[in-house]
């Protein structure tokens, strides 16, 4: 019993003293970042925007080359959950902290010493057959200034990737996309430091993005050490106060569209919080809805919220339940006319973040909703008479019409054959049935020639 005993104690002063003892270093590395960079304050960009700034990239102290695109080794890299759209293109992010802490908050917007430098650089595909194939368009500078504010700054790129020169204002390029069919052309729009300040609000801390539940998540660092950027940043001192991994694994994160982990609530949610709560939040823009994640959805007046500009819509809401015809919402984030939110720096629809939106709406519990009447050929000025067709994808749908341009209702006349016009013609339609609401109205002008 004793031999046993003692056979037992020895195996385990074995297992002791044969376990690896990790030095600091490999600590360090652990976490992906080995120590705390400081930066220059501002690098060479002014302490306000107001001040003078350097005319190329290649001296603002960003990039030790600016061919290669190689930072600042004092330049921490980054990079969030749910990016904000900006017409396809990738976005590469460094940080430049000075001395001094960020000032953390687990909800809120967290806050820089002065002299913080956010940058970003943004590359376009230009191959969809290839979308390796990429052109660098414009690096973006945001900086805390020395009076609590933020400015922006634009550097466009030269078309030989020397370098890239600042902008004074804002510019629009057409850029030729090859495709499987032959080429087509976007519009890049690049923005002017005015433009900067429409979304980077004060209400909104002016940083957008550098937030917890925009860096919860993990990162691979220069190192090869892929570390949850929150736990690097807290383990080599950026942080004010300081965070154990308990609060840690308790912050909040936002769901990228694609996770179908996380619910379509939490992808629709927090897609809005990362393209809309910069403006839309207590304090912001004057409409009554509030797009951040932190806010829950029943206080949010997202659902059933009322809207300031129906945009011609009958029982227009911010969100309509299971109406994306009725929803504003959604259908200012699918279009790019005037009335188009984001609206700067946006000249597509991200089509999948458009999807997601009607994935949600038609998710939420409400009546079944007709879709609007569908005309054939459209409006528009034609040689001679038109004849008219209107059909609905729902059976048993009753199509009433008017051809004064005043709102169809069931007193009007029901479409029964196509509408023989001669002459200039508003022609406006709506859908009926029962048990489903009904459609909005739609509208086509038609100008037949003589």
């Amino acid at each position: 019993m004793q031999l046993a005993l003692l056979t037992a104690a020895a195996l385990a002063l074995t297992v002791v003293f044969t376990e690896p003892v990790r030095s600091s270093s490999e600590l360090s590395q652990s976490f992906g970042l080995m120590a705390r960079p400081i930066s220059k304050p501002y690098l060479r960009l002014p302490p306000l925007a107001s001040g003078e700034f350097p005319p190329l990239l290649s001296q603002t102290g960003a990039f030790e080359n600016v061919r290669t695109l190689t930072p600042n080794p004092k330049l921490i890299p980054y990079d969030i959950i749910v990016a904000f759209w900006s017409d396809g293109a990738t976005k590469s992010r460094w940080i430049s902290l000075p001395q001094g802490t960020i000032k953390f908050s687990p909800t809120g917007a967290w806050k820089f010493p002065d002299g913080t430098v956010f940058v970003k650089q943004f590359d376009l595909s230009t191959d969809e057959t290839n979308p390796a194939v990429k052109r660098r368009l414009e690096t973006r500078f945001l900086v805390r200034d020395n009076r609590g504010g933020v400015y922006g700054a634009t550097y466009k790129w030269r078309p030989d990737n020397s370098d890239a020169e600042l902008l004074a204002g804002s510019v629009t390029e057409d850029i030729t996309i090859k495709t499987a069919a032959g080429t087509r052309t976007q519009t890049w729009y690049y923005p002017s430091r005015e433009d900067c300040l429409v979304c980077h609000t004060a209400s909104a801390g002016g940083v957008l993005g550098v937030n917890s539940r925009q860096m919860n998540r993990d990162i691979t660092y220069p190192s090869g050490v892929s570390c949850n950027q929150i736990r690097a940043w807290n383990h080599v001192g950026l942080f004010d106060p300081e965070i154990s991994d308990s609060e840690l694994a308790a912050l909040p994160k936002l769901a990228n569209a694609e996770d179908n982990s996380r619910t379509l609530e939490d992808r629709a949610r927090s897609f809005l919080d990362a393209n809309c709560s910069q403006c839309h939040r207590p304090g912001g823009t004057v409409a009554t809805f509030d797009a951040r994640y932190e806010t829950p959805l029943a206080k949010q007046e997202l659902v059933g919220g009322p809207v300031l500009i129906d945009e011609g819509i009958d029982r227009a809401r911010i969100v309509a339940p299971n109406d994306i015809w009725r929803s504003i919402l959604y259908m200012r984030a699918n279009t790019t006319d005037e009335i188009k939110m984001p609206p700067l720096a946006r000249m597509t629809v991200d089509a999948a973040s458009v999807r997601l939106l009607r994935e949600w709406i038609q998710s939420l519990p409400g009546p079944p909703v007709l879709e609007p009447p569908v005309f054939s050929p459209p409006g528009g000025n034609y040689e001679g008479e038109v004849n008219v067709t209107l059909t609905n994808v729902e059976p048993g749908t009753a199509i009433h019409f008017t051809l004064d341009g005043s709102e169809p209702t069931t007193s009007d006349p029901i479409y029964e054959k196509p509408l023989k016009l001669k002459d200039p013609t508003v022609v406006r339609a709506r859908a009926f049935k029962q048990g489903f609401t009904r459609s909005i109205t739609a509208q086509q002008v038609y100008v037949p020639g003589r």
